[in-house]
């Protein structure tokens, strides 16, 4: 497969499950919807997180249908 063409914000999504949430991206979420209901949180990533949640939700479609781990594709992590 060729290497996935992410954003910088996705891939900083991508490094930031792996490293905060064990590669989970449901905690990742759970964290992001206490966030935006103002519940405590692990961590305060940006405030675009409503476009956080977007791309996980692509970064999540892409792994699924590619059978990857897209963290194995960014250099560094």
């Amino acid at each position: 497969m060729k290497k996935p063409d992410l954003s910088p914000e996705e891939k900083i999504l991508v490094i930031i499950r792996d490293e905060l949430y064990d590669g989970s991206w449901d905690d990742m979420l759970d964290d992001l919807k206490a966030r935006l209901g103002s519940r405590p949180y692990v961590l305060k990533l940006a405030s675009r997180i409503e476009d956080d949640v977007e791309r996980i939700r692509r970064l999540r479609v892409i792994e699924d249908e590619e059978g990857i781990n897209l963290a194995e594709y960014i250099e560094g992590s």
